[in-house]
């Protein structure tokens, strides 16, 4: 039909999640503090895609991405279920998880990652510090290495994290009809914002 998908994850890379510009130099990061060494989760996320198209624009929000962020270790993971993402078209809806996500198949998109360079407790206190995030992105049961762009601070007691990258269906093994093709964009822009608070879950349940 004529509707896209695409998702995602938070966090959230053209063609699987190529960075736009060049990943900063490492920040030397000073002694761990009781603060630093939290554990941050949420199940109330957001991430969002668009996508301009000839025929009509596409685009979907997601506010029930769970995740968790380990300040002691850089690690991170989110997950959510392809489901959840809603659309202001209810065809649309309709067709990006039967056509295109196959959400009953592959119900949840995942994403596993470290960051490449931490910033200090003082600095992400500061306001919000550029980041890199290398990890896998799991969309569709297909898994690729990808290496994105965003932003850590924290602010009160939360962790607030945001990213924006580019997901390319085809990298997924998403199908489009070639009756559609020419009306959909190769590749999805996509943009992630999680609210953390400190919690003691870790990374198991929500990496499965």
């Amino acid at each position: 039909m004529k509707y896209a998908l695409l998702f995602l994850l938070g966090l959230g890379a053209a063609g699987a999640a190529h960075a736009q510009a060049p990943a900063p130099a490492a920040t030397a990061a000073s002694e761990p503090t009781a603060a630093m060494l939290q554990r941050y989760t949420t199940a109330g996320g957001q991430t969002t895609f668009f996508s301009t198209a000839p025929l009509e624009d596409i685009e979907a929000l997601n506010s029930r991405v769970a995740a968790i962020f380990d300040l002691s270790n850089g690690q991170l993971a989110f997950s959510m279920l392809m489901k959840d993402f809603q659309f202001k078209n209810s065809l649309m809806q309709e067709h990006f998880n039967e056509n295109y996500a196959e959400s009953d198949k592959y119900p949840r998109a995942r994403f596993t990652g470290t960051l490449v360079t931490m910033p200090t407790e003082a600095q992400l206190r500061s306001g919000p510090q550029p980041v890199y995030v290398q990890g896998l992105l799991t969309i569709h049961n297909v898994k690729r290495k990808v290496r994105v762009p965003g932003t850590l601070q924290l602010r009160g007691n939360d962790l607030v994290v945001t990213s924006k990258f580019a997901v390319a269906p085809a990298d997924y093994k998403i199908k489009i009809p070639a009756l559609v093709r020419n009306n959909i964009a190769k590749s999805i822009d996509v943009s992630v914002i999680l609210s953390c608070q400190p919690g003691p879950a870790g990374t198991a349940s929500i990496a499965k």
